[in-house]
């Protein structure tokens, strides 16, 4: 346990992911969604193979027992990585981030009907007020006096609607990882994450991709290194502390959103989203603090009875 280390590497990678985003929405007027997602992938090869080669782990990244579980899991990552870039390109940053923060609340309700989790009455209540704030958050992007002016009804929806697809195929992701966790390290994991989604982004070259300045290959490159460099210090972050620790910090992302929103796009959310998204954080925040009610109980079950001191 080290709980300086476990929340600076959480900030730290909380704070290159919303960089990532930043990337994804300056380049989205120039690039395809493909091409991004084809560098996002394949940039991030380097740095986690650079980290695992100097810890002598290389191999574990390529072994697998599972590969169709690895398959299943990366085509997942590609519906939700896409979704997210088609999101971020459509909206404004800090509203993009804010609906995502619905992946918790979606994986709760996940592993209740594919892992058969026993989940109790007061994490659906927090599921279900979760939606609520889901709802609100995405009543601007349909709110036809908003943009009817600027003609952009239909663009605001669908980066709402590809937000919420991303959302869940992100919640969808982490219970296939609880499942590859059981025989899967976590350097493969990682490893064929990228490579399927490198793969699966190369495939949209034929359909037309940017050719970029030196200037934005740079930006291109930066997208796929800020995201592995991200994914390493998530990693990491857990490494020192347990997950019910370190999750609530994940919504600084949203506090980064909103600054580099504000100082790169001069974008402010509406307020409807500010409200949307403080109850999504707190339901969020309800449910990781249960959940390790949870696992403080089950692991004093695991313990047995105590014997009395003498």
């Amino acid at each position: 346990m080290n709980l300086f280390k476990a929340i600076g590497f959480k900030l730290i990678s909380a704070l290159l992911f919303a960089a990532m985003s930043a990337l994804v929405r300056h380049l989205g007027d120039v690039a395809p969604v493909g091409q991004m997602v084809f560098f996002r992938s394949a940039f991030a090869i380097l740095p986690v193979a650079v980290i695992y080669a100097f810890r002598g782990e290389l191999m574990l990244a390529v072994r697998t027992k599972r590969p169709f579980g690895q398959l299943g899991r990366g085509l997942l990552s590609v519906f939700g990585m896409t979704s997210n870039f088609s999101a971020l390109t459509r909206l404004p940053l800090a509203d993009a981030t804010a609906i995502q923060f619905a992946s918790p609340l979606i994986t709760v309700a996940l592993a209740a009907a594919i892992l058969k989790e026993r989940v109790g009455l007061f994490r659906w209540s927090a599921v279900l007020v979760g939606f609520g704030g889901v709802v609100v958050m995405l009543i601007p992007h349909f709110d036809v006096n908003r943009y009817a002016a600027a003609g952009a009804m239909g663009v605001a929806a669908a980066g709402a609607a590809f937000a919420l697809v991303s959302a869940i195929c992100n919640a969808g992701t982490v219970i296939q990882t609880r499942r590859l966790t059981q025989t899967e390290t976590t350097p493969s994991i990682v490893f064929y994450f990228s490579l399927i989604c490198a793969i699966a982004g190369l495939t949209t070259l034929p359909f037309g991709w940017h050719s970029p300045t030196a200037w934005q290959l740079t930006e291109l490159i930066a997208l796929g290194v800020f995201g592995g460099v991200a994914h390493i210090f998530l990693t990491e972050s857990y490494r020192y502390a347990a997950a019910s620790v370190v999750a609530p910090f994940d919504y600084t992302a949203m506090l980064w959103a909103l600054l580099l929103g504000y100082w790169v796009f001069g974008e402010l959310p509406a307020p409807l989203v500010y409200v949307g998204g403080a109850i999504v954080a707190g339901a969020g925040l309800v449910v990781i603090w249960r959940e390790r009610q949870l696992g403080i109980g089950r692991a004093r079950k695991a313990e047995g009875p105590r014997r009395p001191e003498i």
